[in-house]
C-alpha cells in the first residue's frame, strides 16, 4: 500500500497503529472515571444516607440494562451502554486486566479486526441471556422489576474463549518449563470469574456463560467461512471516515481519486537513442516507407536529426 492510501486509511488511535484493544480498554476506563466523578458529585449534593441511592436512580439507571422487557423498551440504548460501564473498582480492574491478557493474545493471533466485534457480540449474547433468564426462569421472576446488569464480563469471556479456540496450543512465559498453555490460563480465568458470582446472582452466571458460548459460536462459524466481524468493522470504518476529507467519493477508490484526475498522461516514455536504433529505423523506412513508422520512432528520428547523430 502506498503512502497516499495509507494516509486515507489513517484513524485516530491510541498507542500502536490500529490497536483496537487499547482503544477498547481506554473507553471502559474513561467511562469508569467519569461515572466515579459523578458519584462523588452526588455525595456532595445529597446527604450521605441517600446520595448513593439518588446516584443510581438519577444517573446509573440510564446506562444499566434492565431485565424487564418493558423497562428496556423505554431505554433501548442500554443494550450497548451496559457493556462499557462499571460501578465497582475491583470489577473494572479485573475485567480490564483479563481483557488485556486475552485481547493481546487474540490480537497477536488474528490481528486487530476481531477483538471489538467479539467483545460486542459476547456482551450482546450475555445481555440477551440475562434478560431471558429473569423473564422465563421462575425462581428469578420475583427479582425481575429490580434486576439490571452492566460491565464487560460477558464480552471479556467471549474474547477469552475465542482466543483459546483459535490457537489452543498458544503458550505464554516460554522460559517456564516450555511455557504455560493458553487453555490453562483460560480455565483459571473462568473458575475465578464464576467463583465471584453468588448463588443468588444466577442471572449473572447465565450472562457470563452466554458470553463464553457466543465466543464458541463465533469461532465455529469462522471455521466454516462466515466472518461475523466484517459487518461491525465496515460500520466502524464508515463512521470513522464520515467526516474524513481524504476519503474517496462514492464509487471511487483512493487510487482513482488521487492519481487519475488529470487528463494528461502521467509520464512520457522516451526510448534510448543509439546509432544501432537509428539504423534500424532507416532500414524500416527503406523497406516499408516513412508512414509505417510509429510515433515513437518518428520522434526519435527527429531528435537524431537535431543532434546530428
Amino acid at each position: 500500500m502506498n503512502y497516499q492510501e495509507q494516509k486515507y486509511r489513517k484513524k485516530i488511535l491510541l498507542g500502536e497503529s490500529s490497536n483496537h484493544l487499547m482503544i477498547l480498554i481506554a473507553v471502559c476506563l474513561i467511562l469508569f472515571v467519569g461515572f466515579a466523578f459523578m458519584k462523588a458529585v452526588w455525595f456532595f449534593k445529597y446527604p450521605k444516607e441517600v446520595a448513593l441511592a439518588n446516584y443510581y436512580a438519577d444517573v446509573l439507571t440510564w446506562f444499566t440494562l434492565p431485565a424487564d422487557f418493558k423497562n428496556f423498551l423505554s431505554k433501548p440504548w442500554t443494550i450497548i451502554t451496559n457493556m462499557f460501564v462499571h460501578d465497582n473498582v475491583w470489577k473494572v480492574f479485573a475485567n480490564m486486566l483479563w481483557l488485556w491478557c486475552f485481547g493481546y493474545i487474540l490480537q497477536h493471533i488474528s490481528g486487530n479486526k476481531k477483538i471489538v466485534p467479539v467483545f460486542i457480540y459476547g456482551s450482546l449474547g450475555g445481555a440477551m441471556a440475562f434478560m431471558l433468564a429473569y423473564n422465563f426462569i421462575p425462581s428469578l421472576q420475583p427479582q425481575l422489576p429490580y434486576a439490571g446488569t452492566l460491565g464487560a464480563s460477558a464480552g471479556v469471556m467471549a474474547v477469552a474463549i475465542t482466543a483459546t479456540m483459535t490457537s489452543p496450543g498458544y503458550r505464554i512465559f516460554p522460559l517456564i518449563g516450555g511455557g504455560i498453555p493458553l487453555w490453562a490460563i483460560t480455565a483459571l480465568y473462568i473458575i475465578s470469574d464464576l467463583a465471584t458470582i453468588s448463588f443468588s446472582e444466577t442471572g449473572y452466571l447465565i450472562s457470563h456463560l452466554a458470553g463464553a458460548l457466543t465466543g464458541v459460536i463465533f469461532v465455529l462459524f469462522l471455521r466454516m467461512g462466515y466472518d461475523w466481524s466484517k459487518g461491525i468493522n465496515n460500520f466502524f470504518d464508515w463512521i470513522s471516515n464520515l467526516f474524513n476529507p481524504d476519503r474517496p467519493k462514492k464509487g471511487k477508490t483512493p487510487k482513482e481519486e488521487l492519481f487519475y484526475r488529470s487528463s494528461s498522461a502521467p509520464f512520457k516514455k522516451t526510448s534510448n537513442m543509439t546509432q544501432q536504433r537509428i539504423d534500424e529505423i532507416l532500414d524500416k523506412i527503406n523497406q516499408h516507407g516513412y508512414d509505417h513508422l510509429t510515433d515513437e520512432e518518428k520522434e526519435l528520428l527527429k531528435k537524431a536529426s537535431r543532434e546530428k547523430l
